[in-house]
């Protein structure tokens, strides 16, 4: 479960989800906002990663840097990311948006794997990605917040929650875009 979990919590924190009137772009530029899937646009590119991850039961406490590539690409009514992290395609993202319903992701690992949707909230500067599994019987949720410093800056965290309102942090860090 630690290893699907991380899959998952590495795919949405690497950022591959979507869109409102506030974009990170236009909170920070005086042009129109991206809306629907071209909001996804903002993922596309290179990004130096450094992740802090605490002792939790869903995380060992370690630090992390890595070099994100996301390989996007609009289709119709789909928009996708192949996913690298230091140079090696780990998944394939696929989102979906319908203005009534919000934005659906498909995060495919590398190799197979279960697929299971997963969804984007965007309410201005935060982009949020939250999940839950149950077992056992029990529900645990989770999340990743993603929080747009400027069109280059990403800061995010992880957490965890056993009723969806008091969260208990799992990892924090901070996405650079890297030009050339």
């Amino acid at each position: 479960m630690r290893r699907s979990l991380f899959l998952l919590s590495l795919c949405l924190c690497l950022g591959i989800s979507l869109a409102s009137a506030d974009t990170p772009a236009a909170a920070t530029a005086a042009k129109p906002a991206a809306a629907g899937l071209e909001a996804l646009a903002a993922y596309a590119g290179r990004w130096q990663t450094d992740i802090q991850y605490l002792d939790t039961p869903y995380s060992k406490k370690s630090e992390a840097q890595y070099q994100l590539r996301n390989a996007c690409w609009r289709s119709a009514g789909y928009y996708a990311c192949d996913q690298f992290v230091d140079g090696e395609s780990k998944a394939l993202l696929v989102f979906m948006y319908d203005s009534a319903k919000g934005y659906t992701s498909y995060p495919i690992p590398a190799g197979g794997g279960e697929v299971h949707p997963g969804r984007l909230i965007i309410e201005g500067k935060v982009w949020t990605f939250p999940w839950q599994t149950t077992q056992d019987g029990k529900t645990t949720y989770f999340h990743v917040v993603n929080t747009w410093d400027s069109p280059d800056s990403i800061g995010f965290r992880q957490e965890y929650s056993a009723d969806g309102k008091q969260w208990i942090p799992m990892a924090q860090g901070h996405e650079t875009r890297v030009t050339d």
